[in-house]
């Protein structure tokens, strides 16, 4: 029989058999090395199946019944200690090992009741009661048994003071052999009693924290010990999970009984911690959410004792070891909280008779701000400081700052500040990794605009025991030089007159050499001899990344002497280095884009002159960025200088010297036969955006070569690179719509009819594709369609690929797919109506695409969609266009449908389209009214008929909201609507109707009644709603 069942029989013959029916099952220390043996064999065995699914049951139920068992009067604290880690063993190697999946709320709730209980074990001053099961819901869970009081025991007394002296005086070999001991004491803390069911008191015990650091007005929940603490980073590794009999090996010179068991309690709740871990990354994060509360704090109510949580460990903890560990399962419950804490919101307004959960969750966010804040200035270990700052990188990452009161990031900034010249290395990385959290959540802030705006040295002097290595406040004052800084200072914009100090910062930490040695992992790197260690300059390079990206506004001042810094960067041997300085200047190209875009709202005087971006560019282009592309050891740095070189300032290029531009267009051609997806992938989108510049878009060489590299592209085996090439074939028929549109004829006499053949087929294929190739390839077929002059659709190689791609767009307008990709595909419909020298209205797909519009607009549960297959029906110009009387007809009815069912959805989401979609419909039914003939005005009249307040309701709403912007095009003030209406009019009143018909009258009469009605009401909102319920 398999060793891994054997060891499952063995506990569960120990577990049973010593079981009384009925009562809870208890243990003594024989049956413990039993145990012990039992939790490592549930681990997976390479080259052996998982456990099954009915035995990790039994086993999951075996360890749960052992952590739920209180202490048996015949068994010490230490054998209770290894039997509750190794129970803890047993559960984490089910979840990680097993993949054992937690699907029962019963399930879930147990054993994330018996971690809570678990984590404080032996917590020095704290004795909780917890329920036997956590049920998920947003208000905190509170125990209703009354708490045991706490013995007065040696083991919940203060520790004792400890004699480094001697400590320092013992042997090598008992020291190793009483690390653990040594490591947990040595950043021990004071811990302040607690009382009651699962709540503590904040205040007992608690010292006030420095108020040079800000936060004078906030209980410190412990005081930091002075000495160096080498705390493990991962759970993986932690020593609890190495638990044997020759570990209980003390003396007592190194501390006795009570040092002892206070070590072997640690492991617990480390263990506890370390399981909680493993349960996090087992379950959904909705499902983990119902938890919040649990573990997560609260800001209490006046009066109320603190709530027991993740945080208290970590203000608590006389181990820095424990501390870490539970901010680490704090991070991991933090990742990926954004759209949970999304919700939050601050308010005022105390005058409720109950508190919203927007109003609870901002209050937990506040509180873990104050709690970290509190945990920074208390902890003296670097490694745990390390994770402290991380796990407040995490909370800013994933806060909804925009919906919360300001001061908060205030707080975090000031506080961190000092840390940034920490005496670790590992501690100056992770602040420098919140600051970039800083700038790059919801940006631009105004608040962090403020802090930005800073003085330099403001925070940084502060010199304190939790900062016990700050440098001078003028040490990174110091900035590169360079013969162009003096020409970029007369041409830049005067945005701000106070540097940005984080700015300056971070470019004397990429490019100044270190002043002195740090501690730390990473400091002792190869390459870092000279300048700072790698990782922390990559995290500089990222925080000026994040900047250029949210407040290009305070970058730009610094334009030129952060290309040197790139060029710096990607003249250096390091790869990491080099692939980070492209980053930088691609945000930077990106800023300078948005800047010169139709919609910015930046003044021209504010913006960077494009003569100074041309010389930006230039530098640039003579610098190392050539061989970063053509570096083909390392693609990922290749792939990274192609979107680099894809971001610049159209304006720009047009003015580089012409070998500049040869250089720039030459690189990536030749690139795109790159073997490599990732930089095909990349050559493929700058391609894209290449075409789109004006000065290349009418050279029909170009555009040519552009096109026969991006089919090739198309063909590729890689999902990327095909969905980027079809981007940029839409960006170029985008071009080539463009020039048609241009008076002169000569591009599209001298574009190769043989190419678009090629485009056609090779979008066609391309509409087979998935749908991130699908959307994009619709596109590129509606403009290819309406781009083929007359003098092609005569020829007959042209006849049968048109109708095969007329038939692609049809069937994408008609299959569930994506919304992007229907929408484009109606979009794409449109572009065809447009081109008059198609036979719309008299070919056979005339029919079927009217059909699969008319089906779209109305039932498609996409209102956006809706509103694009009304654009396209209201495109075509002429009456013939519509086809016979009967398709006229359909058309007509199907809008009166769409407008009736303009507000029938489910999903409230689609609820804030449907103006727009009424919109559009109105637009259409007018349009069609206009191009109406004789024959068509007998089946508007019985429409008008049935319908006639319903569509003169809507059509006087479209009038007088001559205001709102949709997304088709439509008119958008009321002058511009009232004249369709009066057009319509005219066209109907000109119709030459036969005799005895009504219909005729009837429209008119229903026409004159509408725009009656909208002159006399003058915007009267009365007259509206009375006219809608006639």
């Amino acid at each position: 029989m398999n060793r891994t069942w054997i060891s499952c029989w063995h506990i569960l013959f120990l577990l049973f058999s010593s079981a009384v029916p009925g009562h809870t099952c208890r243990f003594s220390k024989p049956w413990q090395p039993w145990f012990t043996a039992t939790a490592p064999s549930v681990k997976s065995v390479p080259g052996q199946p998982y456990l099954e699914e009915p035995y990790q049951n039994i086993c999951f139920q075996a360890f749960l019944t052992t952590l739920q068992s209180p202490k048996s009067s015949d068994m010490d604290d230490i054998t209770f200690c290894m039997l509750l880690q190794n129970a803890l063993k047993g559960i984490q190697s089910l979840l990680n090992g097993g993949k054992m999946k937690l699907t029962q709320t019963d399930e879930l709730g147990a054993l994330l009741a018996v971690l809570k209980k678990t984590m404080f074990h032996g917590l020095p001053g704290l004795n909780i009661e917890m329920p036997t099961v956590l049920y998920p819901t947003p208000l905190p869970q509170y125990d209703g048994r009354p708490p045991i009081k706490p013995q007065q025991t040696e083991s919940s007394t203060s520790r004792p003071a400890v004699n480094k002296r001697k400590k320092s005086k013992v042997k090598a070999k008992k020291i190793q052999q009483g690390e653990e001991e040594e490591e947990e004491s040595s950043g021990e803390r004071e811990v302040a009693p607690v009382t009651g069911s699962g709540r503590l008191n904040p205040h007992k015990g608690d010292t006030q924290c420095p108020s040079s650091l800000g936060v004078s007005s906030l209980p410190l929940a412990g005081s930091g010990a002075a000495g160096k603490d080498q705390v493990s980073s991962s759970f993986s590794s932690s020593s609890w999970k190495r638990v044997s009999s020759s570990e209980s090996d003390y003396s007592d010179a190194e501390g006795g009984m009570q040092s002892k068991v206070r070590s072997y309690q640690a492991k617990v709740r480390q263990g506890a911690l370390a399981c909680f871990l493993s349960t996090i990354k087992s379950i959904e994060k909705k499902v983990l959410y119902g938890y919040w509360s649990a573990f997560v704090p609260d800001t209490p109510e006046l009066g109320s004792p603190q709530s027991v949580s993740l945080m208290t460990l970590t203000l608590k903890d006389p181990s820095p070891k424990t501390r870490a560990c539970a901010l680490q399962v704090l991070s991991a419950i933090l990742e990926g909280s954004k759209q949970f804490l999304s919700v939050a919101e601050d308010t005022s307004d105390h005058r409720r008779a109950f508190t919203p959960f927007s109003v609870m969750i901002a209050s937990s966010i506040k509180e873990l701000h104050r709690c970290l804040l509190l945990a920074l200035v208390a902890e003296s270990s670097s490694q745990t400081l390390t994770q402290i700052i991380k796990c407040l990188a995490n909370l800013v990452s994933n806060s909804p700052y925009n919906r919360l009161k300001l001061s908060l990031l205030t707080k975090v900034w000031n506080q961190i500040k000092p840390y940034i010249r920490h005496k670790d290395v590992n501690v100056r990385v992770s602040s420098l990794t919140l600051l970039g959290a800083i700038v790059s959540t919801h940006a631009p802030l105004p608040e962090v605009q403020l802090l930005l705006q800073q003085p330099c040295s403001s925070g940084l002097s502060n010199s304190n025991s939790a900062t016990p290595h700050v440098s001078p406040p003028d040490w990174w004052k110091k900035g590169p030089s360079g013969p162009f800084l003096e020409e970029a200072a007369v041409s830049s914009p005067k945005v701000s007159s106070e540097p940005c100090w984080l700015i300056r910062l971070c470019i004397s930490i990429v490019v100044l050499p270190k002043e002195d040695a740090c501690s730390g992992s990473d400091a002792g790197s190869t390459g870092a001899s000279t300048y700072e260690p790698f990782p922390l300059r990559l995290e500089a390079l990222q925080v000026l990344a994040h900047l250029a990206r949210g407040y290009f506004s305070m970058t730009q001042v610094y334009l030129m002497e952060l290309g040197e810094v790139i060029c710096k960067c990607l003249g250096e041997a390091d790869p990491s280095v080099q692939l980070h300085g492209a980053k930088l200047l691609e945000e930077l190209g990106t800023g300078l884009i948005q800047q010169y875009k139709p919609d910015s709202s930046i003044a021209p005087d504010q913006r960077v002159p494009v003569s100074l971006v041309v010389m930006f560019w230039t530098v640039m282009l003579n610098g190392p960025l050539p061989r970063a592309l053509q570096n083909s050891e390392h693609p990922t740095l290749q792939a990274s200088a192609c979107d680099a070189l894809s971001s610049i300032l159209p304006e720009a290029f047009s003015n580089l010297l012409s070998d500049r531009q040869i250089l720039c267009i030459t690189m990536l051609l030749g690139l795109n036969d790159s073997k490599n997806r990732l930089v095909k992938a990349a050559t493929s989108r700058a391609l894209g955006v290449y075409v789109l510049f004006p000065c290349l878009r009418q050279d029909v060489i170009f555009v040519a070569d552009t096109a026969n590299a991006i089919l090739m592209s198309l063909q590729d085996k890689s999902l990327n690179v095909r969905a980027k090439a079809a981007w940029s074939l839409g960006n170029l028929t985008d071009t080539l719509i463009v020039n048609m549109e241009t008076p002169d004829p000569s591009f599209q006499e001298e574009f190769s009819g043989l190419l678009l053949l090629k485009m056609l087929r090779s979008a066609i294929e391309a509409s087979k594709d998935k749908d991130k190739v699908k959307s994009n390839a619709v596109r590129a077929l509606g403009n290819l369609l309406h781009f083929l002059q007359p003098s092609h659709i005569e020829k007959p190689r042209f006849a049968e690929i048109i109708e095969e791609a007329i038939q692609a767009l049809i069937s994408t307008v008609l299959i569930e797919a994506a919304m992007k990709v229907r929408w484009n595909a109606c979009y794409a419909m449109g572009n065809v109506f447009k081109n008059s020298a198609l036979p719309l209205g008299t070919a056979l797909w005339t029919s079927q695409a009217y059909n699969a519009l008319t089906s779209v607009v109305t039932s498609c549960k996409n209102f956006k969609v809706r509103i694009r297959s009304a654009a396209a029906l209201s495109v075509p110009g002429k009456r013939e266009h519509y086809g016979s009387v009967d398709q006229y007809a359909q058309i007509w009815n199907a809008l009166v449908t769409a407008l009736q069912k303009s507000e029938d959805t489910t999903d409230f989401l689609e609820f804030k389209y449907c103006a727009s979609l009424r919109t559009q419909i109105c637009q259409a039914l007018i349009h069609l009214l206009s191009l109406a003939s004789a024959s068509d005005l007998s089946c508007i009249k019985e429409t008008l008929e049935l319908n006639g307040d319903m569509v003169q309701s809507y059509i006087l709403q479209f009038l007088k909201s001559g205001t709102e912007r949709d997304d088709t095009g439509a008119p958008h003030s009321p002058q511009e609507r009232d004249q369709m209406v009066k057009t319509a009019l005219e066209h109907i009143s000109s119709v030459q109707a036969l005799a005895g018909d009504t219909a005729k009258r009837a429209i008119m009469g229903f026409l004159e009644d509408i725009l009656a009605v909208y002159f006399d009401s003058s915007g009267s909102q009365a007259a509206l709603l009375g006219l809608t319920n006639r």
